[in-house]
């Protein structure tokens, strides 16, 4: 077996003060302390000890020794300490149903959360190793059930209650020793090792054989070139001077750099390709020994678990109370064929939050490298209870892994975790052959999915003709059905601290915030199809699979679309909209009613294909008239020439607070829309330059409280005089009004415009100058008592109208 993933870090054995090596190394452990497997035995007795049978003393805690149950310190009388509360056993909650997410998390009065237990403290270790139920004896009556199983319980329901399939999940400790898993990994390890070896030497190889198809390419076009010049000068020694012969000389000189140059190009581009083509068949290879290795190592857990459950069945037989029940039913043996879920991601779980104990788990183990894929699987799904929550444990693990800040031992074995991460980081491995390789070690079936998708770089109505939005993604078993996984998509990370801690520091772990999206995780077929199109249409998990065309015309959105629960009143829309023959195409997104006061939508339009937003020096937003009705957003694109455009749309939930603050708000993409204009028969003018955003009055609603009481619409046609009455619903001050017109200055049109409050009312007043179009933008500022007069808000934008002016109207 290739011993090539030992690396070199070293730590000192606490009990022998020796160097402790990676092969050798238990831990870390308390306060960062580590042993030799040797050295690993309680301090007392002597007995050997494992990760899952030491103790520490909570007494002293200064104390880093290890113990065997039977002679750890024990807490006295009338002590209450987080560490000794017996938290491996409160985490391990009678599972009075087995779909439980082992989360817990007191609440209320007489209730202990997770900072008065220290769990906090002990999730930080990637391994669980608190004392167990006899000090917890001593603690009788010091805390009542809700701290440790009620919560646990509510929160479990939360999570499993919507399952309409619901297995007899058994923890792997159960029916499968680590030992037997490790060796067969070490096996397969052997393999993978065998396998590295031949890419490595047909590397060479093939290198080899390049370097000496140019090498004598060189040496051929080199002689014909020194033919030729020794030609040139016997013909015309007699007659040549000197001068003569010098140009010759350096024309000679110069062609056979030239040569040189072309040839090392020509051997660089070679090697590129050659490296292309090597790369394509070494992840071919490796994904097909994956899958061979991912198949034996399911068997490996099947064989153990029916071993177990033959075992088993002779005690339930006559055991009412046994765990098996026709209730539950075991998990697959085999992947059962590709068919559509009979349930949504939301009938599983509605909000992520119940899997915050579980993630917290995965980002504590993310902390430290592990060697092995066993031992990585162990940490994660030790207190799993589901194959969903074995599915999120793996997929957290992932998306934390914060590739662009990582950096890899080059003495790293490639197929250890830290190795893969390390190829996905360079472009040689994969995240969906990770997720696959671990779902395996955890017992679950998982398969790779190739296709096309709607990566970076693409564009609404773009048509898939080549590779280059060629993809993989996953569908693993769970809940009863194959669900959807991108951990690629998934892994979003973002730093909220000032100074980001260098790779590998550790004093600066809690300034760090991991970002993901929730979206990628056992998301919906009908959701997923958007972005992803499988090459075998059964992948598709729909009942009505689609064609690889329909699939192009699909609206061209992202995982915000759905995170906000949007979706198009009119199911026709489509990726690229066509004009009508005044250059006018409308999108139209619907939104939840709970979300309609605090979901604040903005648009960005330039010309298809490049950067220009802009026509005659006026910005193309002002070619676009956003509006708000009830619940549903329109966003109308009047073309101001023959041409297509890009329209995105962009969204970002705030609360009125946090409006009026005055900070910049930070929208993301929801979705983009190609606008095609074939026929203009209407010659298009630019809106009037008012503030950015909607028009209409729904936006004072939202955020103001500011009710109107004589003009609803955002288009309003008027005659040379206007009031517009709005009902203040909480206190406002400080109105102001400002019209503006094309060709016209603001300035001027200040004096035309004017406002006047009565109590709850206020009214604006406008006597227009002449016809036309203008828009008025309308400002405020809450009325706060806390606030002296001079430390007040700015004014912020409220609401705007469009108004078309006729004396005739």
């Amino acid at each position: 077996m290739s011993q090539k993933y030992l690396s070199p870090y070293e730590h000192t054995c606490l009990r022998c003060e020796q160097t402790v090596y990676q092969v050798d190394k238990v831990g870390p452990l308390k306060d960062f302390s580590f042993f030799h497997q040797g050295c690993f035995k309680c301090l007392v007795c002597g007995s050997k000890l494992t990760l899952r049978t030491y103790y520490n003393n909570q007494q002293d805690q200064d104390d880093k020794e290890v113990y065997c149950q039977n002679h750890v310190p024990k807490t006295g009388p009338g002590t209450l300490d987080g560490m000794s509360v017996g938290i491996k056993s409160a985490l391990r909650a009678p599972r009075t149903n087995h779909l439980v997410n082992d989360q817990i998390r007191g609440s209320g009065k007489g209730t202990f959360d997770v900072d008065a237990l220290g769990i906090k403290t002990a999730l930080a270790s990637p391994r669980l190793h608190e004392v167990e139920s006899k000090n917890r004896e001593s603690q009788a009556g010091k805390f009542d059930a809700s701290a440790l199983h009620i919560a646990h319980g509510i929160k479990a329901t939360k999570l499993q209650r919507q399952y309409r399939i619901e297995y007899a999940e058994r923890t792997m400790d159960e029916y499968l020793d680590e030992d037997t898993q490790r060796h067969l990994e070490m096996r397969h390890r052997a393999e993978e090792d065998d396998l590295y070896r031949q890419f490595a030497k047909k590397r060479v190889e093939e290198e080899t054989n390049i370097n000496q198809q140019i090498q004598e390419e060189w040496e051929k076009e080199l002689e014909r070139l020194t033919s030729r010049y020794q030609h040139d000068m016997k013909n015309r020694r007699k007659k040549i001077s000197t001068e003569d012969e010098k140009v010759l000389t350096v024309r000679h000189q110069q062609e056979r750099n030239n040569l040189e140059k072309n040839m090392t190009i020509k051997l660089d581009k070679k090697k590129e390709s050659l490296t292309k083509k090597l790369l394509e068949q070494e992840r071919a290879a490796t994904a097909e020994l994956v899958e061979k290795h991912s198949q034996e190592m399911l068997e490996l857990i099947n064989e153990k678990r029916h071993e177990l459950e033959r075992l088993k069945s002779v005690y339930d037989e006559n055991d009412k109370d046994g765990y098996v029940t026709e209730e539950l039913v075991p998990y697959p043996t085999h992947p059962p064929p590709p068919t559509p879920p009979l349930i949504d991601k939301i009938e599983i779980y509605s909000d992520p939050s119940v899997f915050a104990d579980l993630d917290q788990v995965a980002i504590n183990v993310a902390q430290e490298d592990q060697v092995t894929f066993t031992d990585l699987v162990r940490l994660l799904i030790r207190d799993c209870h589901s194959d969903v929550e074995k599915a999120r444990a793996i997929f957290r693990w992932i998306t934390v892994k914060n590739l662009n800040n990582m950096t890899f031992d080059d003495n790293l074995n490639a197929d250890t975790p830290m190795g893969i991460l390390r190829g996905i980081k360079h472009g040689t491995e994969s995240y969906h052959v990770l997720f696959k390789r671990l779902c395996s070690y955890a017992g679950l079936h998982c398969v790779v999915i190739k296709g096309y998708s709607k990566s970076a770089g693409y564009q609404p109505g773009v048509k898939f003709e080549d590779n280059r939005f060629r993809n993989s993604w996953n569908a693993v078993y769970v809940a009863g059905a194959w669900r959807f996984v991108q951990c690629n998509w998934g892994a979003r990370h973002l730093v909220n601290a000032k100074e980001v801690p260098k790779p590998g520091s550790k004093g600066k772990s809690d300034s760090l915030r991991y970002e993901y999206d929730d979206h990628y995780f056992l998301t919906d077929s009908k959701e997923f199809i958007y972005e992803f199109f499988p090459l075998q249409p059964e992948w598709q998990l729909l009942k009505d699979p689609i064609t690889l065309r329909e699939f192009e015309e699909l609206p061209f959105v992202r995982s915000l679309f759905f995170r906000y629960g949007l979706y198009f009143p009119d199911e026709k829309t489509k990726a690229v909209l066509h004009t009508d023959s005044t250059g006018a195409a409308t999108v139209r997104i619907g939104m939840p009613m709970k979300l309609s006061s605090s979901l604040i939508f903005h648009y960005n339009l330039k010309v298809f294909g490049g950067d220009v937003d802009s026509h005659d020096g006026v910005s193309l937003k002002r070619f676009v008239m956003q509006s708000v009705v009830d619940n549903i957003v329109s966003l109308r694109v009047h073309a101001p020439y023959c041409g297509a455009f890009l329209l995105d749309v962009f969204a970002n939930a705030v609360t009125p607070q946090e409006y009026l603050t005055g900070e910049p708000m930070k929208f993301k993409s929801v979705g983009k829309f190609k606008i095609v204009c074939k026929d203009l028969q209407t010659v298009m003018v630019p809106l009037p330059d008012c503030a950015s955003g909607e028009w209409g009055p729904m936006k004072a609603i939202r955020l103001f409280g500011l009710i109107p009481m004589t003009h609803k619409d955002a288009l309003l046609f008027s005659s040379r005089e206007l009031e517009i009455q709005f009902r203040m619903s909480r206190p406002l001050t400080d109105f102001m009004a400002t019209l503006h017109k094309n060709g016209s200055e603001e300035k001027k049109l200040s004096k035309y415009v004017s406002h006047s409050v009565d109590e709850d009312f206020v009214s604006f007043h406008v006597s227009f100058p002449e016809d036309g179009q203008y828009g008025m933008d309308i400002y405020t500022r809450e009325l706060t008592s806390d606030s002296p007069s001079s430390d007040k808000q700015l004014l912020t934008h409220c609401c705007k109208y469009l108004i078309n002016v006729s004396k005739r109207n």
